[in-house]
């Protein structure tokens, strides 16, 4: 027997204003429900510095041609650095780097400190001991509420073997 309750959730534009603050919470804490692997995309800003941040809404959206897409909130202090660049790495991360998802998904800079990384070919930071990395080119860039959308074409990948960090309910794990 299920002993759950079911909560119902109704949209922002439907809540009255006093409501909406709580209904976006819920709404946050029922999308944590859903179990997502972790992954730090990194590239270059504008000015050759190195930047990277975690995120947990990257999906793969078609195989020919290869693209993927992440998306990035515009309140997100790392919004700016991500708007110029053409290319980017996404880094699957693997089970024991929980403290590179961590460290990626504060606000600051010096992300990167302690952090082994090898540059790609077009000079964009990959991070050492990741599952799977995919190198990719800006391919669209679309607005979505309060996000953006990044669409990405893949121009590179590899993969090894290893256990994944996942995502889930607002706490990090994995799987075997």
């Amino acid at each position: 027997m299920d002993n759950s309750e079911e909560i119902v959730f109704k949209s922002p534009k439907q809540s009255s204003q006093q409501n909406i603050e709580n209904d976006i919470r819920l709404f946050r804490d029922t999308l944590g429900q859903f179990c997502t692997g972790v992954v730090a995309i990194t590239s270059i800003d504008n000015n050759g510095f190195k930047i990277g941040i975690t995120v947990n809404s990257f999906s793969s959206l078609s195989l020919s041609p290869p693209l993927i897409l992440w998306s990035l909130s515009e309140k997100s202090e790392s919004f700016q650095n991500f708007l110029y660049g053409d290319r980017f790495i996404v880094n699957i991360l693997a089970r024991e780097q929980e403290t590179i998802a961590s460290k990626f998904s504060i606000s600051g800079k010096n992300k990167f400190n302690g952090i082994e990384t090898k540059l790609s070919e077009s000079k964009v930071p990959i991070i050492n001991g990741c599952m799977a990395y995919l190198e990719c080119e800006v391919y669209n860039r679309v607005t979505g509420g309060d996000h953006d959308i990044i669409v990405g074409e893949v121009k590179k990948f590899s993969s090894n073997k290893k256990s994944p960090l996942i995502f889930f309910n607002g706490k990090y794990g994995s799987i075997n």
